[in-house]
């Protein structure tokens, strides 16, 4: 850890290029017809693979990136909530994309796998939940209310006579009030 505290500029590098990396290998694998290198008309197994691949290391690098901002502070808890969920949704990508793989899709037994809108949708699914759990990591700064603002408010708040101990009930009142 830096002794000032700050973020590692090479392990925000390192966690920014994962991230290009990652965006690239999801690119391939969602559109390889924008590189020349689509072969086959339907979206197969080594396509949907390689699009996942590169989710997972996209989640990775965006992990690493933004944990660096953390260096030196304790994370929150709904910071700690966003990294399960950036995990949860790249599980459920993972499942939506390779369901007719795993045998829960629409297309079970010896046929090939098929990539539907149902997949797509729960691939998307999947994505909102990453970025819902990014946005829940990122260390937003956060303002208290000065002890001296909160100390001037009490004293308003109070009768004059609060810091005065109350006399014991049926007691009278003290001598040297004038009497009529």
């Amino acid at each position: 850890m830096n002794a000032d505290r700050s973020p590692s500029i090479t392990r925000l590098r390192v966690g920014l290029l994962s991230v290009l990396f990652g965006l690239f290998v999801f690119i391939v694998g969602a559109k390889p017809a924008w590189f020349g290198w689509d072969n086959s008309p339907v979206v197969g197994f080594i396509q949907v693979s390689v699009l996942l691949i590169g989710l997972g290391i996209l989640c990775l690098g965006g992990y690493i990136t933004i944990d660096t901002f953390w260096i030196g502070q304790e994370r929150t808890i709904p910071a700690d909530i966003g990294m399960r969920l950036v995990a949860t949704g790249y599980v459920i990508a993972v499942f939506s994309g390779m369901a007719d793989v795993f045998g829960l899709g629409t297309q079970v037994g010896p046929e090939a796998p098929f990539f539907g809108p149902v997949q797509a949708g729960g691939i998307i699914f999947g994505q909102a939940v990453i970025a819902i759990g990014f946005l829940m990591m990122l260390p937003f700064p956060y303002y208290r209310q000065s002890t001296a603002l909160a100390d001037v408010v009490a004293e308003e708040t109070l009768p004059a006579d609060a810091g005065q101990p109350s006399p014991p009930s049926g007691a009278s009142p003290p001598s040297d009030a004038p009497s009529s």
